[in-house]
């Protein structure tokens, strides 16, 4: 019996997000009186023993080239095979992009239970209760999950990982790879940047700023703050900033530990994709910007003249 945890990994480095999902399912084998195990696919440059510290006792692999770009129904065969394997009664990933393609259909392929977006570990007093947001993070659910075995999709940033000075094992596991079927004929990376879906800061601007010649101001914050760059939908829309850092409902969901919203005035459909932020920080010179009813902190004032001064105070800041 143990708790099988996927480690999801991009360019042979293993995911923040899933060092989280790791942590998370150490923590629900100690709560279940079990072990914590870990599958890695594809080719991994990083030394797995390490990963012993966030509670993991063994990491099984599958070293193959083909299982270095994901194949959702490729993965499911490896990890459902592992997971009979091994005995797990429940396994955890990383509610990422990878995590949200293979945990539905490894449900319906072992008939088991599935929550998405947990928050919390499971209530275990009473059978097994998971907790998670519901309506965009305007409400909670407490979801019972009555199968033998249970699969758990992590939010990120949503888990306190506790750290020891333990190692783990590593060992080879023989499984049956299928053909893959999804081939990758190109890749176009972001060099240099943060990626927001692992930024423990976000510096994001929305319309107030007035243009694309604007955006210094959100970007020598960030750099300074060593933080990824976000933008609102409309901003988006009217190529003042790639697609890819459009953050809210119809966007990427995140949840950094400091969210920086300039110029933005707060629709529902922004705050359903940042309302999980830690600290919110808003600068916006309408005081009834719907965005000053959620932050945790707030600047009423113009980005033109405000920003400039917050840059300054950074930048004395690091340098006392």
């Amino acid at each position: 019996m143990s708790i099988l945890i996927f480690l999801d990994q991009a360019d042979g480095h293993i995911k923040k997000s899933s060092l989280e999902a790791a942590g998370y399912g150490a923590a629900i084998a100690k709560q279940t009186g079990t072990v914590a195990e870990a599958l890695v696919l594809g080719n991994v440059q990083d030394d797995l023993t390490t990963l012993g510290k966030y509670g993991i006792a063994k990491i099984h692999t599958v070293k193959n080239e083909a299982l270095n770009n994901v194949d959702a129904q490729v993965f499911t065969q490896i990890i459902a095979e592992a997971a009979i394997a091994i005995g797990a009664t429940v396994i955890v990933f990383s509610n990422n992009f990878n995590g949200k393609a293979i945990a539905p259909r490894l449900s319906v392929r072992l008939k088991a239970g599935l929550v998405s977006g947990a928050i919390a570990l499971p209530d275990t007093s009473n059978g097994f209760t998971v907790k998670k947001n519901v309506f965009s993070g305007k409400a909670f659910a407490n979801v019972f999950i009555n199968t033998p075995l249970k699969i758990i999709s992590l939010n990120p940033n949503s888990f306190t990982v506790a750290i020891t000075e333990a190692t783990a094992e590593v060992a080879a596991f023989a499984a049956t790879i299928a053909p893959v079927k999804v081939q990758v004929t190109a890749t176009n990376k972001v060099i240099g940047e943060v990626p927001l879906s692992e930024a423990e800061i976000v510096v994001s601007g929305g319309r107030g700023l007035k243009g694309p010649e604007s955006w210094g101001l959100v970007t020598d914050l960030a750099k300074l703050l060593g933080a990824a760059t976000a933008c609102s939908r409309p901003v988006a829309d009217i190529n003042w900033r790639p697609h890819h850092e459009h953050v809210g409902q119809t966007g990427l969901a995140i949840a950094p530990n400091l969210y920086f919203a300039i110029g933005i005035s707060g629709a529902i459909q922004h705050l359903a994709g940042v309302n999980r932020s830690k600290t919110i920080v808003v600068i916006n010179k309408d005081p009834e910007a719907p965005f000053f009813k959620v932050a945790d902190y707030g600047i009423v004032g113009d980005a033109f003249e405000v920003m400039p001064k917050v840059i300054e105070a950074v930048k004395q800041m690091k340098h006392q």
